[in-house]
């Protein structure tokens, strides 16, 4: 067998030592096939590396297209330039408005970039005591998933009560179904906040990953406990890292992206991981080993993750290490990106093919003025205290506070009080419920902001300071079947169409991240305060993130899942 081509005169990084050295690398096919400082096959085309760095192709073990607004062939097109040549992606968002059928026409897509599948294990997320979803995922449906080729995982397991309930637990069964598969599936988690005996359990149960946000204790905690911890940004503090580095801890930590909103995702995805691992202070050539062999290794993806003989040939060459800026990037032995040349670009994205029912999918009533005025129970109160959401300026975790609002002619004055009104609308037209809640640290402009993707049912979600505005804000995601809209005044200010299910775009990533950028700046506008506005809005409808979350049946404890009284008392 002879290679294709040999790239000569190329800085190789050396995964087993974490650092760069001079190399000719020879590809043959989709493979790697010879390493060596001096590599000479006659006949064999060479190529010049111009003294470039060579990286394996990045890997992202934890995220969600959906998050990204879109759909796997445009998620493709659009990160593979990123040096980004394989994710494991979490269809849950997809799954809990259409079940396994969103799950397989996601799957069907086909994609230049490797695309491996968690089983969604949070559909829903809670029960439908809780919240009410689109679909329903039981052992039936884990079962079938578990025996489809490219599965790797079981999704991020986020139901710690059902999980150690005593007697029956869905969550449970559906771990006996992944560990029965035969397949050495992992078993991802999802823990913000577990400790002590709680996380004990936790980990007893199989559950041995986990992706949300650290602190330096739970990074010593978890990892001393044999988790697996996988860094989101937002975990990325100079704490956190210095935790890391101080124990090096890079064997068991990777480096991943979770969410990337779309207009984010035009400027990065991976590569700024790795970025802001750097710039919070951990060293260039152990971020990378965290962002190709650890994830790899994890997922039990011994194909890839370094640049060695019979791995797959996905890899990048930098000009530079002052960042992940890719100026030429192979996939499977093909040059699918070069910065400097068009006609070495990746494919476009596969046209975007869904059923007309995914395009038809919000099923409530429009809303009336009327949604938005709270009657308060009691005819003769003159205040009440109310349970409320209070939001920070960083992460999606709320804080419980209460807060005394007065009576007005029987209605509760809760814009006096400096509060928005969240209110959640069930869209699948199963049972009409509506959930209300109030919002401490959002909109502090006269304006509305709704949207139906909403974590993890993405019912329609209405928060606001101004009741004619949240009306018109409803309705237009309503025509729309799907979007994030901006009213303030009677008028749009921005909006971004989500017409696949409510959660998924079918235009490029260029229109709708423009869109979304909008819709993020008029959010601003009108005042709310958050590393990112759109997730901190659309996960208080989350009732397995922190603290206190809002359904369409009302507010919930998290993680304990206890109904919460929109008003604890009144007076008089």
């Amino acid at each position: 067998m002879r290679p294709d081509f040999i790239l000569k005169n190329v800085m190789v990084y050396q995964t087993f030592r974490q650092c760069f050295e001079k190399r000719d690398v020879a590809v043959a096919g989709e493979t790697f096939y010879c390493i060596s400082p001096a590599i000479s096959y006659p006949g064999v085309e060479e190529r010049d590396g111009k003294g470039r760095y060579m990286l394996p192709g990045l890997v992202d073990i934890h995220m969600h297209i959906e998050s990204s607004m879109t759909y796997p062939g445009e998620f493709s097109r659009i990160t593979l330039p990123y040096g980004v040549t394989t994710v494991v992606a979490d269809a849950h968002e997809m799954a809990n408005v259409f079940g396994m059928d969103g799950i397989r026409a996601f799957m069907a897509q086909k994609t230049k970039q490797d695309i491996f599948w968690a089983i969604p294990s949070s559909v829903p997320a809670t029960n439908e005591k809780l919240e009410t979803a689109g679909a329903a995922l039981g052992v039936k449906e884990i079962s079938e998933m578990a025996s489809l080729d490219g599965v790797l995982c079981l999704g991020e397991i986020m139901n710690y009560k059902d999980l150690s309930a005593e007697g029956e637990s869905r969550t449970r069964a559906l771990i006996d179904v992944c560990r029965k598969a035969g397949k050495n599936l992992r078993i991802e988690g999802h823990c913000p906040g577990l400790t002590g005996t709680d996380l004990n359990r936790f980990i007893y149960e199989g559950v041995d990953a986990d992706h949300t946000q650290q602190t330096p204790q739970s990074v010593m905690e978890k990892t001393e406990l044999g988790m697996f911890l996988e860094l989101q940004f937002k975990s990325l503090t100079p704490e956190v890292v210095k935790t890391v580095c101080d124990h090096e801890l890079y064997e068991n930590v990777a480096l991943v992206t979770d969410d990337t909103m779309a207009d984010k995702l035009l400027t990065g995805h991976l590569n700024k991981i790795i970025e802001t691992a750097v710039r919070a202070g951990m060293p260039m050539e152990k971020a990378i080993y965290c962002a190709t062999w650890t994830p790899s290794r994890r997922m039990h993806l011994d194909d890839r993750g370094m640049i060695a003989p019979g791995k797959i040939a996905d890899f990048m060459l930098l000009d530079s290490l002052d960042g992940i800026d890719p100026v030429v990037v192979y996939k499977k032995g093909e040059c699918v990106y070069c910065k400097d040349e068009e006609a070495c670009g990746a494919a476009e994205a596969a046209a975007c093919s869904f059923p007309d029912p995914f395009y038809h999918t919000i099923n409530c009533r429009p809303a009336e003025i009327s949604d938005f005025v709270l009657k308060a129970e009691d005819p003769d109160a003159k205040w009440a205290e109310v349970n409320v959401m209070k939001i920070g300026a960083f992460g999606t975790a709320t804080t419980p506070v209460k807060r005394r609002v007065e009576v007005k002619d029987g209605v509760l004055d809760w814009k006096s009080a400096g509060l928005s009104l969240a209110v959640v609308f069930e869209r699948y037209g199963k049972n009409g419920n509506i959930g209300y809640g109030f919002v401490e640290g959002a909109l502090t402009k006269p304006g509305a902001v709704a949207t139906t993707w909403s974590h993890d049912s993405h019912n329609l979600f209405v928060l606001g300071t101004d009741e004619n505005d949240m009306k018109l804000a409803q309705r237009r995601v309503l025509k729309l079947q799907g979007a994030y809209v901006v009213f303030s005044e009677g008028r749009s200010l921005a909006e971004a169409r989500l017409t696949i299910g409510g959660i998924v775009s079918d235009q490029p990533i260029e229109v709708l991240g423009q869109e979304l950028k909008e819709v993020r700046a008029a959010m601003e506008g009108l005042g709310y305060v958050n590393n990112n506005v759109i997730m901190s809005m659309s996960t208080l409808c989350l009732p397995v993130s922190p603290k206190l979350k809002l359904t369409d049946h009302g507010l919930l404890t998290v993680p304990g899942q206890e109904h919460v009284p929109l008003v604890e008392k009144y007076g008089k």
